[in-house]
């Protein structure tokens, strides 16, 4: 493993075994990175060089709009998702990659919960990323669903899995309660437009097994 600063944030590089692997950036809430590698070899799961990247301002850096508290004790999202994306691409990628042998044979972007929006939100931002995974992605968030369905990609993926847990919108929240909803729209839209999609149901609520159900999306789009 590689330990690198770059502009506040921390990156761990978890080298592919072999080079002209894939290279999976998967952004983190916690410090989740080895044990998603961990898990990942203990799947058996292809060779990939993993890049984790943590110490995010959350609710800034995976928020692609402003939005209000959704609950009373809640903060606010403020949209700093494409100031993020352009310190990863320009700043983040090029340095984790010099840790990588040879030419990437394809990139993914990955995340759980709103690092699983900005996965998908980064898809009509940049062509970089070929394959994402959004697990118990925040895809409640308010017009992320229209804007998915009136924007285009900034290339056709080759494969995106969506995942979340079965009990994520058994809530009165207005806001939760659509997640299961739009996820599965979200998926069809896709699957119908020809992009290799899955949309799995996981046993339990959001907070349930966070690093496997992470692992089991990375492995999916490694698998494809």
């Amino acid at each position: 493993m590689i330990s690198l600063k770059i502009e506040g944030k921390d990156v761990k590089v978890f080298p592919a075994g072999e080079p002209g692997r894939p290279v999976v950036y998967l952004n983190t809430f916690a410090k989740e990175g080895e044990r998603v590698r961990r898990q990942l070899e203990k799947m058996k799961a292809p060779d990939c060089t993993l890049v984790a990247i943590g110490n995010l301002d959350w609710n800034h850096d995976m928020a692609p709009w402003d939005i209000p508290p959704i609950s009373k004790n809640d903060t606010p999202c403020t949209g700093g998702a494409d100031d993020f994306l352009q310190v990863l691409l320009e700043q983040i990628l090029p340095e984790a990659e010099k840790n990588v042998e040879g030419e990437p044979a394809w990139r993914g972007i990955t995340g759980y919960s709103l690092a699983g929006l900005f996965a998908i939100y980064s898809l009509y931002r940049t062509d970089v990323f070929s394959r994402a995974a959004t697990m118990s992605g925040s895809l409640w968030f308010p017009d992320l669903k229209e804007y998915i369905f009136s924007h285009e990609m900034k290339a056709k993926p080759d494969a995106v899995y969506f995942s979340l847990g079965e009990k994520e919108s058994k809530t009165k929240n207005p806001y939760l309660k659509t997640v299961q909803e739009n996820t599965d729209e979200i998926q069809k839209f896709y699957a119908g437009k020809g992009i290799d999609s899955v949309f799995v149901l996981n046993p339990g609520n959001h907070y349930v097994n966070a690093f496997k159900r992470t692992a089991a999306g990375i492995d999916w789009i490694l698998e494809r």
